[in-house]
């Protein structure tokens, strides 16, 4: 099991398109290998006295925190995944993404525990 994590500063006025990209997205993700991915709106995010969420991407009035986690089988299906993803002319996606890219954060993870997973 291999772990991609991410968050996302995302207009909340978004929240329907920001949907409909990530389902779009899931299908492509799937189809390379993703086992599982998990997109959550910000329901509790609070700040925090030094960092928090909100600092981490440089969020702006109006805009609400999406955490997502992406599961892979391992890292090797995940690097193999993304060189195919480069070229796959399906992730040029007409328009503008629902959010600003250059401010998200993007980390990659080994489990040290797992609970509730075989």
């Amino acid at each position: 099991m291999y772990i991609v994590g991410v968050v996302i500063p995302v207009p909340g006025d978004k929240k329907d398109a920001y949907r409909a990209w990530s389902k779009n997205s899931a299908v492509l993700f799937k189809e390379f290998g993703c086992l599982e991915i998990v997109e959550s709106w910000e329901d509790h995010v609070p700040d925090g006295k030094q960092t928090d969420m909100r600092r981490a991407v440089a969020a702006q009035p109006g805009e609400k925190i999406v955490f997502s986690w992406q599961v892979w089988p391992d890292k090797e299906t995940l690097d193999a995944a993304e060189e195919k993803m480069r070229d796959d002319t399906r992730f040029n996606i007409p328009g503008d993404i629902p959010f600003d890219a250059k401010r998200l954060i993007y980390g990659c993870f080994s489990p040290l525990h797992v609970m509730g997973r075989e």
